[in-house]
């Protein structure tokens, strides 16, 4: 278990709930036959494969068995391209981005953003495979990478304009509802992810940016949800959404105690 799954069981304990530790990898999940887990009132996902944190959350969700967050939140916020559409259809600001499926098609997405240009895989995490093309050779190069890679996704090519960051990005928690605590990830690289070796920092959000993060978590469903910002100036712009958010680092900066809240704020929302 990582830290997270830990002091979710010390927070649920502590809140006066009997808490079951499941882990999916020891015994099989019979489709037909779930009754191992039916007193269950709810489930979180913490799954750190995306592949398992769905099929699992499916079978729990099919059996009965409500698990936070659902398999759908979980596969639309994984999806990088249906969760900038999806943002972008609601009219809140993203990165101008272009989907293309072909080299071709690619040069002219990158010629019309102006370079450099951000190229994403639609699945993955942690700022991994994620590259910038600071010319048309690299993302020429970038481009025939891609598609000789064995996973058909890395052959739908997510283009993305390069925004210049202030050496620092958002990553804040929606919980049904609400925007209880915030980090700046901050970097002199242009990846700001802590898995790669960003800082985090007790972040002062501004109303504005408040209000965003709490749009963007409701259109992707609700739940509980990491929501990333980047500032351009005076504006800011949605990112991404992660749908199984860890925040390790976001309780020690902020001192937050995000597990009570997340066990807290669930048990209220299944009790309406």
């Amino acid at each position: 278990m990582r830290w997270e799954e830990k002091d979710l069981l010390r927070a649920a304990e502590k809140l006066g709930h009997e808490a079951e530790l499941i882990q999916v990898t020891k015994k099989p999940l019979w489709i037909n036959d779930l009754k191992e887990f039916k007193d269950l009132d709810f489930a979180f996902q913490r799954c750190v494969s995306f592949y398992r944190a769905v099929a699992s959350t499916i079978i729990f969700e099919e059996a009965g068995i409500p698990v936070v967050n659902s398999s759908r939140i979980i596969m639309g916020s994984e999806d990088k391209l249906y969760t900038t559409a999806k943002l972008a259809a609601a009219g809140l600001p993203v990165p101008e981005t272009a989907v293309a499926f072909s080299r071709e098609a690619s040069i002219q997405a990158a010629e019309k953003l102006g370079y450099p240009v951000v190229v994403k895989p639609i699945y993955g995490s942690w700022g991994r495979m994620i590259a910038r093309a600071l010319d048309r050779e690299s993302l020429e190069e970038i481009i025939e990478f891609r598609e000789n890679m064995q996973s058909p996704h890395f052959k739908i090519h997510y283009l993305q304009e390069y925004v210049e960051k202030p050496g620092r990005d958002i990553r804040a928690y929606y919980i049904w509802g609400e925007m209880p605590a915030a980090i700046y990830r901050v970097s002199e690289r242009w990846k700001t992810n802590t898995a790669l070796g960003g800082s985090a920092v007790a972040a002062d959000l501004s109303e504005s940016q408040i209000e965003l993060i709490l749009k963007a978590g409701e259109v992707m469903g609700g739940g509980v949800l990491g929501v990333d910002l980047v500032e351009r100036g005076e504006e800011s712009l949605v990112l991404e959404v992660n749908g199984i958010p860890q925040y390790k680092n976001v309780v020690r900066v902020t001192r937050r105690d995000l597990s009570s809240i997340i066990v807290e704020k669930t048990v209220e929302q299944f009790k309406k």
